[in-house]
């Protein structure tokens, strides 16, 4: 039997590691990707449960007298019922804000990318410095740009863009325009990571095989750069959906966003079963446009 255990091993075959040695290799990524799941049990699966019993509570209740969780699925139909104009206007406002994001951040992004140079990382900076700065500061900057006593407004009505009595705060124009400022930079450097490792020589093949400018973007700069552009648009859009700052101080309640509705109904009024399901309401709506964005625009590199 001890012969057998020092039997050498066959010339070129390496030997077997031993077997606790074994074991402890299989189990290390398990032990690496510890602490990141426990971060996400503590801090968003378990948060997410409690979310989704409150908005199960018996609507009768109150912080004060307490909730019992009645299995009450009505929460969602009522809060839908009641909200759905702010529901709409969120994906609206976000849609535009967008737009208007895709027609200045990808020039923006292209630029950077195959046309600054030298001036590239000092481009980046400036992209990336305002979120150095507060998300309320910013927003509150906007609000004073755009004041009917603002520079803004009086050169607008002297070139008579605007009335007398125009304005632009407090206006479905000053929320767009703040959701478009603000979340700019996460469409623009994800654009930027795909069209910086487009190489021009695709453009110049283009260009020997008779392609106009137009028809090469289409053809090649277009279809490389998707998985930024996919990413960039996600980044952009889930969180401009939920945004409630904008709205708070650029709009008037007109414009509210359905984040002020939640805002208000856990911080304000105190209806913990209606905030909670207008949650889950918004979370399913995103979750499904972004499955049916992605199935329709393609996932590679994406994820």
């Amino acid at each position: 039997m001890s012969a057998l255990a020092h039997v050498p091993t066959p010339a070129g075959q390496p030997a077997a590691p031993p077997g606790p040695r074994r074991g402890r290799s299989r189990l290390l990524p398990y032990l690496l990707l510890l602490p990141g799941g426990a971060w996400l049990l503590v801090f968003f699966v378990l948060p997410l449960i409690q979310l989704a019993m409150a908005s199960l509570y018996d609507p009768s209740g109150s912080l004060a007298t307490g909730y019992v969780l009645t299995g009450e699925v009505g929460n969602y139909w009522d809060a839908l019922s009641v909200y759905w104009p702010q529901f709409t206007r969120s994906f609206v406002y976000s849609a535009i804000a967008l737009l208007l994001a895709l027609l200045m951040g990808y020039p923006l992004a292209y630029a950077i990318a195959q046309k600054a140079g030298r001036w590239k990382n000092l481009l980046l900076v400036a992209v990336v410095a305002p979120m150095f700065t507060s998300f309320l500061v910013r927003t509150l900057a906007w609000k004073t740009i755009l004041s009917d006593n603002g520079a803004l407004v009086g050169l607008l009505r002297d070139v008579h863009l605007l009335g007398a009595d125009g304005r632009l705060l407090a206006t479905p124009f000053a929320v767009v325009l703040g959701l478009t400022y603000n979340f700019l930079p996460f469409l623009v450097l994800p654009l930027y990571a795909s069209l910086e490792r487009l190489d021009p020589r695709l453009l110049e093949a283009a260009s020997d095989l008779y392609a106009s400018p137009l028809r090469a973007f289409r053809r090649v700069t277009l279809p490389l750069s998707m998985p930024g552009l996919i990413a960039g648009t996600l980044l952009f859009f889930i969180p401009a959906t939920g945004d409630y700052i904008n709205a708070e101080l650029l709009g008037t309640p007109n414009e509210y966003m359905i984040g002020n509705v939640i805002d208000s109904a856990f911080l304000v009024r105190l209806d913990y079963p209606q905030g909670a399901a207008l949650s889950f309401l918004l979370m399913a709506a995103i979750l499904a446009i972004v499955f049916v964005y992605l199935r329709k625009a393609g996932t590679e590199e994406v994820l």
